[in-house]
């Protein structure tokens, strides 16, 4: 048996994980285990879990590898101090003590934080470091279902790269071209998540959620910040950008050229100048994507694509790909930002560098990210009744009929089952379920649950057999990272006078038979349910079915705005008791919100520091 460890740590998304002759056998966020999202500190927690569920100590452990390369990225930050010169001092000042306590010295500082899991790790000789895009295309590549596929990377920044296409064919992978920072369309679309107003490494999603309230008014401006090739090939004009040398993404020229300065979240509200903001990035995104998927199919030939890297959690752009029609198959690291580094510096250590064979797995390798913490029954009983919760325990059959019942008389529940997934998505483990039919969800999840804008999406959850009954797309989507429009006849066609609200008051129009998981532009983030990767979630949603004739549920992260996806039963209560949840279900228990002492409620909305 040979086993390593993957570590992503340092940046954002901390994160480790462990493979066990290649096969993966646990990986998770350290912000689960802390609370603090996308918490970027050594993962401790993670380590600890992945270490226990695999029942070993740190010093049995064959190989530790990280996730980039450290002198790599400090190279990067000299060069481009220089490069800018005097300009960034002030930045330069800031980042080069860190620099020099602690991340130049990787390896040590690693060594040392090790040491704290086992007292028997004696040597650091079996560290080693990948490059953060070559880990990103190896977490994309090696668990997909492909014997060959061309892989696309795109993100803020590695060590030098921000784009790269690679070739992987049985057990190689090869980057073969690469776009170096400051280039980055990563960046690009952080400078606008920035400029809207939203926290930059974490709001981006909610920009792509709020372009279909807009219209691209300024797509030809956004050209003017970058020239892009035919082959989807770009350069950025830094002349407009601060996030090179300075403590911001834009600058003064940026504003101009838009014609207002960044928004304010504290004082300003969202307008529908920030919309068309929004739906012209996400316009000119989707171009450079699709532009650089029709240039490395005709140039490589190859049918398959794998993506992977923050970009690639941009479903609508995945959509429009799978739309064009591009590749034959697609496939996306489910953990595509940086916390999927860990797995993929592992895989590329197993594979790359040691020359293991690859055995394809039909669906893929991933087990449908359920790669988290899992507690017993027992467990959850322990812990409820510490908390002094009031639950009931039913047989399954009862449960799950219970819960859908509940679900179609329009009741929020907390759903927490089986292990925690990996990566930004809940699929049907750590989830906040509701009833799509009705056309107050939406509304009501986002403001007295989620506790955040009202313009944001829900995903619907389908069983993959009514897939194509529902939607315009018939292939699998088990990680929510494709976006499709719904099928026609399931639309409520928008009146004229509709059509010319302004923004967000399109939010409360019927646009379908399932209008809370039915976007403005009636598309959907769908995710696809079978039974052989979530068993439990797969007979939930078939019983709503049997009971309401609609196989679809509402499924978003079982959460509120600014804190991370629950990961054990008491954070499942916490925020369950902190929120207007109806029900929880927790392994075989079912609590009422009504029979839950009343003392033990929480005040939940300032818990969590705004995302």
């Amino acid at each position: 048996m040979k086993t390593i460890l993957g570590i992503s740590a340092f940046y954002h998304d901390s994160a480790a994980c462990l493979l066990k002759d290649g096969k993966i056998l646990a990986a998770a966020q350290e912000e689960r285990f802390t609370r603090k999202k996308h918490d970027p500190r050594y993962p401790h927690h993670a380590i600890e879990f992945v270490l226990k569920y695999a029942n070993i100590k740190l010093s049995q452990v064959d190989q530790i590898v990280f996730f980039e390369k450290p002198f790599l990225k400090f190279e990067r930050l000299l060069e481009t101090y220089v490069a800018f010169a005097p300009k960034g001092f002030i930045s330069f000042s800031k980042a080069m003590p860190l620099w020099i306590k602690e991340k130049l010295f990787q390896k040590n500082f690693l060594f040392n934080k090790l040491k704290e899991h086992d007292q028997n790790y004696k040597s650091d000789q079996n560290i080693y470091f990948s490059d953060h895009h070559l880990s990103h295309a190896a977490s994309a590549f090696f668990p997909s279902p492909f014997d060959e596929a061309v892989v696309l990377t795109a993100d803020g920044v590695g060590e030098w790269a921000t784009t790269t296409v690679a070739v992987g064919k049985d057990n190689n992978l090869e980057i073969k071209k690469e776009i170096h920072f400051p280039h980055s369309l990563g960046l690009l679309y952080s400078a606008f998540t920035y400029y809207t107003g939203f926290k930059v490494n974490s709001g981006e999603y909610k920009l792509m959620g709020l372009a279909p309230y807009g219209n691209p008014i300024y797509e030809d401006k956004v050209k003017e910040l970058l020239d892009i090739k035919d082959d989807g090939t770009f350069r950025l004009d830094q002349k407009y950008f601060n996030y090179a040398t300075g403590l911001t993404m834009t600058n003064d020229k940026f504003s101009n050229l838009f014609g207002q300065k960044p928004r304010n979240p504290q004082n300003e509200k969202i307008t529908q100048f920030h919309m068309d903001i929004a739906a012209s990035i996400q316009k000119v995104t989707e171009e450079i994507m699709i532009n650089l998927a029709k240039s490395i199919r005709k140039e490589y030939g190859i049918k398959n694509l794998c993506l992977a890297g923050g970009v690639a959690l941009n479903c609508v752009a995945n959509g429009k790909i799978l739309q064009e029609k591009i590749f034959d198959n697609i496939w996306i690291q489910p953990a595509a930002g940086d916390a999927g580094g860990s797995l993929g510096a592992a895989l590329a250590l197993w594979h790359l560098e040691q020359g293991n064979k690859r055995e394809l797995n039909v669906n893929d390798d991933m087990q449908g990210s359920f790669l988290g913490t899992e507690f017993s029954q027992k467990e959850i009983e322990k812990e409820l009744e510490l908390l002094g919760a009031r639950f009931e325990v039913l047989e399954y059959d009862n449960l799950i009929s219970k819960t859908s019942e509940h679900l179609a008389n329009e009741k929020a529940i907390g759903w927490f089952q089986g292990r925690m997934e990996f990566g930004p998505r809940a699929l049907g483990g750590r989830s906040i379920l509701g009833d799509p039919r009705s056309d107050k969800m939406q509304k009501n999840l986002n403001l007295k649950v989620k506790y955040r804008e009202s313009f944001r999406p829900f995903a619907p959850s389908i069983l993959r057999e009514d897939l194509s009954e529902w939607f315009n797309i018939n292939i699998d989507s088990p990680y929510m990272l494709l976006v499709s429009d719904i099928k026609s006849e399931k639309k409520i066609v928008m009146t004229e006078e509709q059509k010319n609200l302004f923004g967000i008051d399109k939010l409360n129009i019927k646009r379908s038979e399932i209008p809370a998981v039915t976007h403005v532009d009636y598309s959907a983030r769908i995710q696809t349910v079978n039974k052989n990767t979530n068993k439990h979630y797969h007979d939930l949603i078939s019983k709503f079915k049997e009971k309401t004739g609609c196989p679809v549920l509402v499924n978003t992260s079982f959460n509120v705005r600014g804190e991370p996806i629950v990961n054990s039963p008491t954070d499942a209560f916490n925020c369950f008791m902190g929120t207007e949840l109806d029900y929880l279900v927790i392994g075989n228990c079912i609590l009422d919100k009504k029979k839950q002492n009343p003392n033990l409620k929480k005040d939940y909305t300032k818990e969590f520091e705004l995302d």
